[in-house]
Order: structure tokens, then sequence, then C-alpha cells
């Protein structure tokens, strides 16, 4: 461990890796505080220019962007009662009230202190428990990682929305776009309608950018662009001592229980932003001012939990292959990308490359720490930013990003056409996150399956005689019942 640390540490802090640090944050903070701009959409339009990169480097980029942009996403939610990103929905319920009563810069201090809190406390508790879950982890067979995979498959149900069905359904497209391709087992070619470019699968990250970029862009021309004449007192954004001491404990309990949410694969930074939220809120009883009424505590809750959760995805992610949440599974395509393989192996085979990704996303923090107190007044303004500049540039970064993937034309209508489906999916309510997993988790739930079958013959017994497995199969179980009786009780 400390040899991989030093190597990480000597890759980080090379000029290059720290110019893209700060790079990251500054255009994550910028898509961030533009309302629907979220961190997904900017992480997979951008992720094709990090290819010509060496891995570190490409790491150092994305991780400033995804941390940037959830930071940032806490500045229109605090203005004008709209989330940057979906993560920030709970920052709502205190920060506007704080605007409203002439707080603005005070709320958007708190929650730049709570995100640095979060993102720093979560960095340092995935780097200690990593290495001993890849251990682990590389004492499970065939049997344990179908299980992991199915399990991760199931959580799907908790992030499908309103509808359930529709998010199922979007997954089961996910998995049946990554069936394209060879056999993983047989090496025959399936699917492919006597394409030969097809016998490489539909490339992932061309899928993403058009899901999340093109179909977001799309969408938004839809809904009509309008403008924000937006008009805050700024005063007072460095907080206070007593502000501090305020907003301690709450901050330090939401870091540790959004780290935890965040490792859940699927469950991402809005599920973890309302748990802590509704965790302080609920420990926090006879709080003055009220809950929902502008009360700090309830700011840095949710930002400390949000953020928390993006180190925290990075567990499943770095361990065991399986993505935490939509970001971190372009994280692992781009490591894909490089011939890197996310999994236990990872920390045996580069050492140097995980624990650079560790020490880049503490410093990623520290870097929004310092320009979110600095900069807020310039943030702020690119709320302002005229749309209809800014969606023509991202459809051309779309096109660009795409192409330069593998260079060839059928990744560009592989992109336009996620961009439709995409758009039409979500015209008719259908969560685009669930394709995502379909896609990362399908074939490795698929060729762990057909592995374990192999070795024992074809029989089933090879799965429920493993407790490993069994009791991840229970969780999966209990994951795809517990929204379903939920919402079967709402609708009571």
């Amino acid at each position: 461990m400390l040899a991989g640390l030093l190597e990480g540490l000597s890759l980080v802090f090379q000029p290059l890796a720290l110019a893209l640090i700060v790079f990251g944050v500054v255009v994550g903070i910028v898509m961030g505080s533009i309302p629907g701009m979220t961190a997904t959409m900017t992480v997979a339009v951008l992720v094709s220019f990090t290819f010509g990169m060496n891995p570190t480097e490409g790491m150092m980029l994305l991780l400033g962007i995804y941390g940037g942009a959830l930071y940032a996403g806490s500045i229109p939610a605090i203005l004008i009662r709209t989330p940057g990103t979906p993560s920030a929905a709970a920052t709502i319920f205190d920060g506007f009230p704080l605007s409203e009563q002439g707080q603005a810069g005070k709320a958007i201090g708190i929650a730049t202190i709570a995100s640095f809190v979060g993102g720093a406390v979560s960095v340092l508790i995935v780097t200690v428990l990593s290495p001993q879950i890849a251990n682990v982890a590389l004492n499970i067979g065939s049997p344990e990682y179908f299980a992991i995979a199915f399990f991760g498959l199931t959580i799907i149900a908790s992030i499908s929305g309103d509808s359930i069905t529709k998010g199922m359904l979007s997954g089961l497209l996910g998995m049946l776009i990554a069936t394209v391709g060879l056999d993983p087992t047989l090496g025959q070619p399936r699917f492919t309608f006597g394409f030969p470019e097809l016998s490489a699968g539909i490339e992932f990250i061309a899928v993403m950018i058009g899901l999340f970029g093109l179909a977001e862009g799309v969408n938004r021309y839809r809904e009509g662009i309008g403008t924000i004449d937006l008009q805050q007192d700024l005063s007072g954004i460095t907080p206070s001592r007593a502000d501090l001491k305020s907003i301690r404990n709450v901050t330090l309990g939401s870091s540790v229980a959004g780290s935890i949410i965040g490792s859940i694969p699927g469950a991402g930074g809005d599920i973890a932003s309302f748990v802590t939220y509704n965790e302080a809120k609920r420990w926090a009883k006879n709080a003055t001012p009220e809950f929902g009424s502008g009360n700090i505590k309830g700011v840095a809750a949710a930002e400390s939990g949000n953020n928390s959760s993006t180190a925290g995805a990075l567990v499943p992610t770095l361990t065991l292959g399986i993505p935490g949440d939509s970001v971190t599974a372009i994280l692992i395509g781009a490591l894909l990308v490089h011939g890197i393989q996310p999994g236990p192996g990872l920390f045996d085979n580069e050492p140097g490359l995980v624990f650079s990704i560790f020490i880049g996303f503490f410093l990623v923090y520290v870097v929004i720490l310092v320009l979110g107190l600095l900069g807020a007044h310039v943030w702020v303004r690119v709320i302002n930013f005229p749309a209809k500049y800014l969606w023509p540039s991202i459809f051309v970064l779309c096109v660009v990003g795409t192409f330069a993937l593998r260079g060839n034309l059928l990744d560009m209508w592989v992109m336009v056409a996620a961009g439709v489906l995409g758009f039409i999916l979500r015209m008719d309510g259908y969560p685009l996150a669930p394709i995502v997993l379909g896609m990362i988790l399908g074939p490795i739930a698929e060729e762990n399956l057909r592995r374990s079958l192999e070795l024992s013959n074809g029989s089933w017994d090879i799965i429920y005689t493993s407790p490993i497995a069994m009791v991840i199969l229970l969780l999966a179980a209990a994951s795809l019942v517990a929204p379903i009786a939920l919402q079967y009780r709402e609708s009571e």
C-alpha cells in the first residue's frame, strides 16, 4: 500500500496532472451552475477527449469535472430554486429560503465548506477501505460475481422514478444493446445482422454521449430555452466560526453516511443527499430555525451527503468493476479504452493509478474549496449564460468527441441513434440511467453465469451452495421487492 501511495503521489504531482485537476473543476463548476447540465452529461460529452492522455491524466480531468459539477449544482438550487444537478435537489429546502432572506452568500459558503468536508472525508474512508475490499474480492469466483452483478441490476428498481416497470424495461434495453457483438464464450457473432463493424460491439461511450448529451439538448429545445434575470446580494460568503461550529457534527455525520450510501451500486448523490438531509432533520428536533425555513444545517447535511457519495461510488467501481452511479460507469468505459480492467486485480496490477485516483480526488475537493469561496461571484454569473450559445456548442462536442473514439462513422451514427432513442424515452417518462447499468452489468452477469454453469456441468448447485452468492442474491431480492412494496403502499 505504501509503495502504491508513493507512486500515486508522483503521478498526481506533475504539472499537467495538477493543471487538469484545476481545469476539470472549473469546467465542472461552470456546467454544474447551469440548470439542467448534469454531471453525467458533462463527463459523457468530454470523456472522449481524455483518450489521448495517459490514464492518470485522463482520470484527473474527469474527476475534476465530476466533483466540480456536483458541488456547483447547489448554486442555482440556492439562488433560483432550480438544482443544477439532480443531486442538489435537497439543497433547495433550506438553501433557497436563506436566499429569500438575503443570505444567499452565507448559504453558498456553507454549501462550499460542506462539499469540501464531504468529499475529503469520503476520499479518506475509501482510500483505507478499498484495498481491503479488493483483497476480499480476489477470493471470490464466478458464482459470487454473477450474484454481485445481479444485485447491481436490481438496484434499477430504486432509481426508476415513478414507474418501476419503465425503469426495468430501460435496464433490459441496456442489456440487449450490450449483447451486440461477439459471444464472450463461443466467440460467435450475434445480432450483427451481417455488418462486420458490429462484431466489436456497440461502443459504450458513444451511447452515453447520445443519451446524456444529444438527447438532453434536444429535450431542452423542446421545452424552450428561456433566460434568467438574477440579482442577488452575495455578501458574507466565508462562514463565521460560530456557523462552522454549528454545522460540524451534522457535516461529519452526513459525510460518513453519504460515503456508505454512495458505495451502493446505483444509489448516487441524489439518494445520498435526501437520506442525509432527512436524518439530520430527524435528529435535530426543535431546531431553530426549523428545517425547511433556512437552517444552515439543512444545507450542510444535503451538500456533504451529496458530495461524499462521489468517492463512495468509486468503491464498487474500482474493487468490483461495477459502477456506483452513472458517472463512474463512464469512468469504467474510459479505463477500458486504455486497456485497464477495473476490479480486484486493479489494485495489484495498477496500484499507482488507483492511489493517484484517490489522491487526485482529494485535491479536487481542495480546489473546489478554494475556487468556491474565492470565485462565488463569478460562478453565479454563469447562470445567466445564454443557452442559445451553449447547446449548439455541446452538439458540436458530441459529434467531435464521438468521432475521436475510434475514428469511424459508425460510432457517430450510434451516438445519433442513442440520442434519438433517449429523447423518445424521456418523452414517455422512461429513465435513462438504467440503460447505463444494463450495458455495464449485463455482460458481467452473463459471462460469470455461463462460466459458473460450465464449471458445474450445467448445474445451478454451484450458485446455491455458495454462502456469499446466496447472501448477495437475498439482498438483491430485497432490493427488488422493497421499491415495489413501497410504491404499492403509497398507491393505497
